[in-house]
């Protein structure tokens, strides 16, 4: 099956910041410090597309523009792409797979903990999102392990918080979104929010 033509430009959107990241790289757009630019750079697309991928829920929900749900599955998947762009400069360019390192980075700083505890969710859910996975497991054991998506999105806002050591606006604002999303998710689920009556397409 082809892929429709929303599909196809959501995915051109999405690729952009990697593209962009290719064009930063080799024109020194990254700074004097590429490697801790290019982790913050890679970690705060995660962060908005995993956003995103929370909000299509209560956003079809609340709206009944249930066509929104088609790219839940493409926005979760780009979010974890950028996950792995964060991981893998850490890992890679960073560290140079010093594993001992690693591992004490991992136990000694809280931030870290976390965001690594994220990453394993986000490839536990993106190696269960194809169709073939939800039969294989089970459509209540799918749900219940995709629940884990909200705890990526608190463990995510508590990473980004951690990791600033000055000015913390900026993950304050993102940690207040996922707040907000949560709670929307929370009140639809006991029918607390009003619903539209839109016709999808």
């Amino acid at each position: 099956m082809r892929p429709s033509l929303d599909k196809t430009i959501l995915f051109i959107a999405a690729s952009l910041p990697a593209l962009a990241l290719l064009w930063l790289l080799p024109t020194g757009g990254l700074g004097v410090n590429p490697i801790r630019e290019g982790m913050h750079y890679t970690g705060d697309w995660a962060i908005r597309l995993l956003i995103l991928a929370l909000a299509i829920t209560p956003a079809a929900k609340v709206s009944g523009a249930k066509k929104l749900f088609r790219y839940r599955r493409m926005i979760g998947l780009f979010a974890f792409f950028y996950g792995l762009l964060h991981v893998f400069t850490y890992v890679v360019l960073d560290h140079f797979f010093d594993a001992e390192t690693i591992i004490k980075d991992i136990a000694k700083r809280p931030f870290i903990t976390i965001g690594m505890g994220v990453f394993l969710i986000l490839l536990a859910l993106a190696v269960t999102s194809t169709n073939k996975m939800v039969r294989r497991l089970g459509a209540r054991r799918w749900q219940a392990l995709h629940r884990l998506v909200y705890a990526a999105g608190i463990g995510t806002a508590v990473h980004f918080t951690l990791s600033v050591k000055k000015d913390i606006t900026e993950p304050l604002i993102y940690s207040a979104i996922i707040a907000t999303l949560l709670l929307a998710r929370l009140l639809l689920r006991y029918e607390l929010l009003p619903r539209l009556s839109l016709r999808s397409s």
